[in-house]
């Protein structure tokens, strides 16, 4: 006699959990499936039989029978070394994989850089492979957050295109985190402040840019366009972009950067040209990441909640897949069930 009172060899089937449980094979697979149109108790009958006997659902009959995939996709539109070098990315997938923790579903990472690779992740879409898909990284011309919309495949944005998204997304306070840092700057009788954008064709860019001039107009500052550079989220764009500052301000006496990595790359080159932080020059950060709490000096950075909006994004998602708000996935809520923007914090530290 096998495990659990069994006669014979064999996988159990869903018939011998069903015989076990004294319920219908239908029933069976709704307490599988996560049904809520189940009593608790003929629920905790059937999860006992499955105890008893060891049963595992076949995934493929699942999936086949439910016309799904049990796999969502995490698209990340960028290089591999961008998606190593920046700790943004392994917050995301952290809090998505926490997301979907109590999923039966497969996370498949898909890193599209060029039209060809996009070429064939729409091929993959089309033969339904992936149940929902998760983007991060939202740049303003990416054509895949609309050809995801035309297909009709569940969709959460990391961020978005514009103020008029139509794509559900998950994003933070990027113009009022901006907007604290330089209040904390100016506060601190910085005058000459100096900001490192991130890429252009980002929202989230511009609204850190928003929040930065409209800081600065508040305080009764002049909104000096030589005090802002262009930078690209990398540190050699944030070494760049602090170059350029120092040549055409060479007072400035402090720098909001619109990402830690690119205030890593300022620090090196203020330190090159014999500036000392914060004495000389104040610097600030964005993302409140790991690179923060380990730069010398310690850098004060705009914390969002990088974790927490991976989680929002995997409930978000499953919210769409499963046709209603019974996601399982704790976290904050959306009021329009599609849109969610998360709160961010100054975090103080040494640098300023």
């Amino acid at each position: 006699m096998t495990p659990g009172g069994r006669r014979g060899g064999g996988r159990p089937t869903l018939e011998e959990v069903a015989a076990r449980a004294g319920v219908g094979r239908g029933t069976v697979s709704r307490v599988i499936n996560g049904s809520p149109r189940v009593s608790e108790r003929t629920r905790t009958l059937v999860q006992q039989a499955v105890a008893d006997l060891g049963y595992v659902p076949d995934r493929a009959a699942r999936a086949l029978a439910g016309h799904r995939a049990d796999t969502v996709a995490l698209v990340v539109p960028e290089t591999e070394t961008r998606l190593f070098a920046e700790p943004y990315f392994s917050g995301i997938i952290r809090g998505v994989s926490a997301g979907l923790a109590d999923h039966d579903m497969q996370l498949l990472l898909t890193l599209i850089h060029t039209s060809k690779e996009r070429r064939r992740f729409a091929d993959y879409l089309a033969a339904h492979r992936v149940d929902g898909v998760l983007l991060v990284s939202v740049h303003g011309d990416d054509p895949l957050p609309d050809l995801l919309e035309r297909m009709a495949i569940p969709t959460v944005l990391n961020g978005r295109r514009s103020a008029g998204e139509t794509v559900p997304f998950v994003d933070s306070d990027n113009t009022g985190g901006a907007q604290s840092a330089l209040e904390h700057l100016i506060g601190r009788g910085r005058r000459q402040v100096a900001t490192i954008t991130g890429p252009p064709d980002m929202y989230a860019a511009h609204c850190r840019l928003d929040g930065y001039r409209q800081a600065v107009r508040a305080a009764g500052h002049p909104d000096d366009a030589a005090l802002v550079a262009h930078g690209d989220f990398t540190e050699e764009g944030g070494r760049r972009a602090m170059r350029e500052l120092l040549a055409r301000r060479p007072a400035l006496d402090a720098v909001f950067c619109a990402s830690d990595v690119m205030a890593a790359g300022a620090r090196h080159e203020l330190r090159a040209a014999g500036r000392r932080i914060p004495d000389d020059v104040a610097l600030v950060g964005f993302d409140d990441s790991a690179i923060a709490r380990h730069m010398d000096p310690a850098l004060t950075s705009v914390r969002q909640p990088i974790e927490e909006m991976g989680r929002a994004m995997a409930r978000l998602l499953m919210e769409q897949i499963t046709g209603g708000a019974g996601s399982g996935v704790p976290g904050p809520r959306a009021p329009s069930g599609a849109h969610l923007v998360l709160p961010t914090e100054l975090v103080r530290r040494a640098s300023s």
